[in-house]
């Protein structure tokens, strides 16, 4: 299980707690009895609310996108954000060409792991990403109305 956590400290403190940051760490530590001990190796990622910005202009744009609806030997297409992801990622030229069995090829989305990507590489796929979404989901926004509305949406300065 891997858990993310953040640091909290009162003004003045010598030391503080670290309390889970994401929805899937809150389960794990909600389902922690009191006294429960649990060990963990710790990594300092890169700027984690610059990853949390990330994620929310593509959860943002996810939840705008409208595909149209199409039927695949009678089944209703469904939007996937897992391969949305993929996709705006592979749209933003972070993607490699690898061969299929039949002897073509597809594009795959790099890894975005704060062990994969540096911090400069993760700023140009944030603006590269914000283009593609721009370009293609939110067509009537600015650069600025964007950046306004992720804003409000996770606090993001």
């Amino acid at each position: 299980m891997k858990l993310t956590l953040q640091k909290f400290e009162e003004e003045g403190a010598e030391w503080g707690i670290l309390i889970p940051a994401d929805k899937e760490s809150q389960t794990y530590v909600g389902k922690l009895i009191r006294n429960d001990v649990i060990t963990a190796d710790f990594k300092k990622p890169r700027n984690y609310l610059f990853f949390r910005k990330w994620w929310a202009l593509i959860n943002y744009a996810f939840d705008i996108w409208q595909p149209d609806e199409i039927t695949y030997k009678g089944v209703l297409v469904e939007k996937n954000m897992e391969t949305f992801r993929k996709d705006i990622t592979i749209l933003a030229g972070r993607g490699r060409p690898v061969y299929r069995m039949d002897g073509s090829f597809t594009v795959e989305a790099e890894s975005i792991s704060f062990a994969n990507m540096k911090e400069k590489e993760f700023i140009e796929l944030y603006e590269a990403t914000a283009k593609v979404i721009l370009d293609n989901i939110l067509t009537n926004y600015t650069e600025q109305e964007l950046a306004l509305v992720l804003q409000k949406l996770e606090g993001f300065a």
